[in-house]
């Protein structure tokens, strides 16, 4: 017959300190550093496979008909593209640990001076459509959540599902024919206004241009290029801000019905206070995840907003080099692109875990 008081076994010294240290917040980002090096090779081949089964000859297109076999041969060798595929596979994995990226057919000119170059104009257009987004999405996800099934519900998602499947191009030129009736004078395209353009290598400091002024103190030419910034960051916010809209309500609604909401109403709590300080808290640990995940969608929309606006970015250049099919720049530029994601997804895991320690288990 079995005891009348079985013996109860506490959990162990050593069991405790081992589940401390398993969701210890140095040992999860560890974790995540360690698993970065496998998710990079992975996209780095990809890149690499793509652009070698593409059609055409790179050095070919360069020099067009211009070039007789020998010279087309010399180039070939000095891009190594007379060696076999295996081996400009790994010489591209060995430049890329390295930080080479490559140089451009063309002109020669290293991809990584492209980046420096033009990824300013790319790093304000997609952090002001970000800051947009979340302005817009933030706060119209949590009055849906909030007053769910009513008509400002309905307004609202109706809001995200049309801005989310709204092509940019489209949106970018509706946003450009409403200012040009209300504004005649506001700036539609490019980044400054051309004579600014025209002096920009006495601002060149830190290759952003907004910030360049400031520093310079020109009050009047950070005016300008903070105006020319509105309309494509404002056209790729909205289109970001669908999906933060969307997200945001259905995690509100779900905390919402969670028990420690219901304790706090019983307690005499209001409703704002109650949204605000406990269901909207909670509901944004998924939310930080899924918009560092749009930094991908972010990088594609800015390609396209950036031929929208004629905006001086790096998807300009991207869609250029693609067009002459330099794929060698095509590839130092996509697998900057790809290291850019892979770092900001790993940010963001690790944020997740500072805000929810449960992530670390």
């Amino acid at each position: 017959a079995p005891p009348a008081h079985p013996r109860t076994h506490s959990p162990s010294r050593r069991s405790l300190v081992a589940s401390s240290s398993s969701g210890s917040l140095p040992r999860y980002i560890a974790t995540r550093l360690l698993l970065v090096i496998p998710l990079i090779w992975v996209l780095l081949s990809v890149v690499f496979l793509l652009l070698r089964v593409a059609p055409g000859d790179p050095v070919s297109a360069a020099g067009g008909d211009r070039l007789d076999a020998d010279v087309l041969q010399q180039r070939r060798e000095a891009a190594g593209l007379d060696k076999p595929l295996f081996l400009q596979y790994l010489s591209y994995l060995g430049d890329v640990a390295r930080f080479d990226f490559g140089d451009t057919f063309r002109t020669g000119t290293p991809v990584l001076h492209i980046v420096r170059d033009f990824g300013g104009a790319t790093l304000t257009l997609t952090l002001g459509a970000f800051l947009i987004a979340l302005l817009i999405g933030l706060p119209l996800g949590r009055l849906a959540g909030r007053f769910r099934d009513t008509p400002l519900d309905v307004g609202i998602r109706l809001y995200g599902v049309v801005s989310y499947a709204a092509p940019l191009f489209w949106v970018g030129i509706l946003l450009v024919v409403l200012v040009n009736k209300l504004d005649p004078t506001w700036p539609t395209n490019g980044i400054a206004d051309p004579f600014l353009l025209a002096t920009s290598d006495s601002y060149t400091k830190t290759h952003i241009f907004l910030l360049d002024t400031l520093i310079a103190g020109d009050t009047e030419a950070f005016t300008d290029v903070l105006k020319h910034h509105v309309l494509p960051c404002l056209t790729l916010g909205i289109l970001l801000s669908g999906v933060i809209v969307r997200l945001v309500r259905i995690n509100v609604i779900q905390a919402l019905q969670g028990d420690y909401v219901e304790a706090a109403r019983a307690r005499g709590i209001p409703e704002g206070r109650v949204v605000r300080k406990h269901a909207f808290r909670n509901a944004l640990v998924p939310v930080i995840t899924v918009i560092g995940l749009q930094v991908a969608l972010t990088l594609s929309g800015a390609v396209l907003t950036e031929s929208t606006f004629g905006w001086p970015g790096i998807g300009t250049q991207l869609l250029k080099y693609i067009g002459e099919r330099d794929y060698i720049a095509v590839q130092g530029i996509v697998t900057f692109f790809a290291v850019i994601v892979v770092l900001t997804s790993v940010v963001v895991d690790v944020v997740n875990a500072i805000v929810d320690p449960r992530v670390r288990y």
